[in-house]
C-alpha cells in the first residue's frame, strides 16, 4: 500500500504528457478540355514565320491540375505545427509540372498562433495571395484571361523558392504579409533575392488590396525558379522569360511589381478591377540574362483591368473583362500595346464538379520587348504569328 502511495506521489510531480492531435488530408484538382488557338506562329523551312490554328486537349486551364497533401498538429496553447506539399500535373500526359519538380507549386512547413502563420519553403509571393483573387484569371478565366504573359505574376506563374513568409490574422477585416527569399548565392546575398508585402481589406461587399514585389536578377531566380532553367552559355544565363510582351528585358538587374485591386458585391453581381505597374530596371546586366537588342535603362509596363461577374443562379456564372497594356518606350523603341477581351461562363454539375467555356481575344500594336512588331501574346498558348489572336476553351473541372 506504501509503494502505491509513493508512486502515485511521483507521479503527480511530473507534466502529464500530451498527445498531440494532428490531421492530414490529401486534395487535389484535374481540369481537362479541349482548347482551340488561332493564328499561332509556326517557323518555315525558310526561316519565316505563319500562323495556323490549333486543337489541343489541353489540361489546367481553368485551374492547373495539382495533387497534395496538408496537415496540422496542435501544439497547445493556440500554436499548431503546419504543412503543405503540392505537386502540378498535366492530366492529358501525366507527366510532372513546373519543369518536372516533385512539388512545384508549394513545399513549406511553418507554424500558426495567435500572431498569425510563418511558413518556410516554396510559396506565392504576397501579391499572388492577396491581389490574385481580384484578377480574372484566378476567378472564372483561367490563365488564358490572365493579364499578356502573367507579366506581373498576379496568376502565380513563377513560383518563389527558399521564402520565409509571414500572414498576419485577419483583425478588423486587414490582413497583411510579408515574404522574404533567400537568394542562395554564397558571398552575394543581394543576389537572386525576391521579397513582398501585401495587404488586404474586407468590409462586407468591399474588398481592397495593395501589394508590391522586388525581384532581383528576375531571369535567374524568378523566371528561372523552375526544375529546368536555360542553360548558362559563356557565362550569360540563358532566357527563362518566354512571352514576347517582356522576353527581351532578361538582363534586368531587377524587377519592382506595384499592384492593387478592388472588387465590390452588389446583390448576385460582383464588379471588379486592378492595376499593376511592372518595372524591369537596369536593363544590359549580362550576369543575369542575354540582351540581343543592346537595351539599357527601365522598361516599364502599366495593366489596368476591368472585370464583372453575375451569378445567375447557384449554380451558374457567367463574367466578362477588359484588360489594357501599355509598354514604356526603350532605347528608341515605342513599346507595345495590349488589350484583351475574356468572356465564361460556368455551370456547376455538383459541389465538386463543374463544366465551363472561356473565350479571349487580344489586339497588339507598336513595338515589344524584342523589338519587333508587337504580336498578340495571350499568356499560355504560342504567341501569334501577327497583330491579333483569340482562343477558346471548353473543359470540365474535378475537385477531391
Amino acid at each position: 500500500m506504501k509503494k502505491t502511495l509513493l508512486a502515485v506521489s511521483l507521479a503527480a510531480t511530473f507534466p502529464a504528457v500530451v498527445h498531440a492531435q494532428s490531421a492530414v488530408t490529401l486534395y487535389g484538382i484535374i481540369d481537362e478540355g479541349l482548347s482551340y488557338t488561332s493564328n499561332a506562329a509556326t517557323a518555315n523551312a525558310n526561316g519565316s514565320v505563319s500562323g495556323h490554328s490549333a486543337v489541343r486537349l489541353l489540361s489546367g486551364v481553368m485551374q492547373q491540375s495539382r495533387w497534395g497533401m496538408r496537415g496540422a498538429e496542435d501544439l497547445g496553447g493556440g500554436m499548431k505545427a503546419i504543412f503543405m506539399l503540392e505537386n502540378g500535373f498535366d492530366a492529358s500526359t501525366g507527366k510532372l509540372g513546373q519543369g518536372g519538380l516533385l512539388f512545384g507549386k508549394k513545399a513549406w512547413v511553418g507554424l500558426s498562433g495567435p500572431f498569425g502563420t510563418v511558413t518556410l519553403g516554396r510559396q506565392y509571393d504576397t501579391n499572388v495571395d492577396i491581389l490574385g483573387p481580384f484578377e480574372v484569371g484566378d476567378q472564372w478565366g483561367g490563365y488564358m484571361a490572365a493579364h499578356p504573359g502573367d507579366l506581373d505574376n498576379i496568376n502565380n506563374t513563377n513560383s518563389t523558392n527558399n521564402a520565409i513568409k509571414f500572414t498576419s490574422n485577419t483583425y478588423g477585416g486587414l490582413t497583411v504579409e510579408g515574404m522574404y527569399s533567400l537568394g542562395g548565392v554564397a558571398g552575394d546575398f543581394s543576389r537572386n533575392r525576391i521579397w513582398s508585402v501585401s495587404a488586404g481589406y474586407v468590409n462586407g461587399p468591399l474588398a481592397l488590396g495593395v501589394g508590391y514585389l522586388d525581384v532581383a536578377n528576375p531571369n535567374t531566380s524568378f523566371f528561372g525558379s523552375t526544375g529546368s532553367p536555360a542553360a548558362t552559355v559563356n557565362g550569360v544565363p540563358g532566357s527563362n522569360m518566354a512571352s514576347p510582351v517582356y522576353s527581351g528585358y532578361a538582363s534586368a538587374k531587377s524587377l519592382h511589381v506595384i499592384g492593387a485591386g478592388a472588387s465590390y458585391l452588389f446583390g448576385a453581381a460582383t464588379f471588379g478591377a486592378t492595376y499593376s505597374n511592372t518595372s524591369f530596371r537596369d536593363l544590359g546586366d549580362f550576369s543575369s540574362g542575354p540582351n540581343p537588342a543592346g537595351l539599357s535603362g527601365n522598361a516599364t509596363l502599366n495593366n489596368a483591368e476591368v472585370n464583372f461577374k453575375y451569378q445567375i443562379t447557384p449554380d451558374l456564372l457567367c463574367g466578362l473583362a477588359y484588360d489594357y497594356t501599355k509598354g514604356s518606350s526603350v532605347k528608341g523603341m515605342t513599346g507595345a500595346t495590349y488589350q484583351q477581351v475574356a468572356s465564361g461562363i460556368d455551370y456547376f454539375v455538383s459541389k465538386r464538379t463543374d463544366v465551363y467555356l472561356i473565350g479571349v481575344y487580344q489586339k497588339a500594336s507598336g513595338t515589344d520587348s524584342t523589338g519587333k512588331q508587337a504580336v498578340a501574346a495571350i499568356n499560355g498558348p504560342s504567341a501569334s504569328a501577327d497583330d491579333k489572336q483569340a482562343v477558346l476553351r471548353i473543359g470540365m473541372r474535378h475537385k477531391f
